[in-house]
């Protein structure tokens, strides 16, 4: 791997990528609308849709 010019940068490249992808991932998840996380919970639970099938 030495005969690589510019080897080491590959490792610290993908440490950054990894690091920022998770603490944007974060900050997307706690900065999300608390009432669109509600309403999507509740979709599985919502009596007033109908459920339509393929053999229908």
């Amino acid at each position: 791997m030495e005969t690589i010019s510019g080897v080491e940068l590959y490792p610290i490249i993908s440490l950054l990528i990894f690091f920022f992808f998770f603490v944007g991932l974060g900050v997307w998840v706690f900065s999300y609308k608390k009432d669109k996380i509600q309403e999507m919970s509740n979709i599985p639970l919502d009596e007033g849709l109908s459920v339509i099938t393929k053999d229908r």
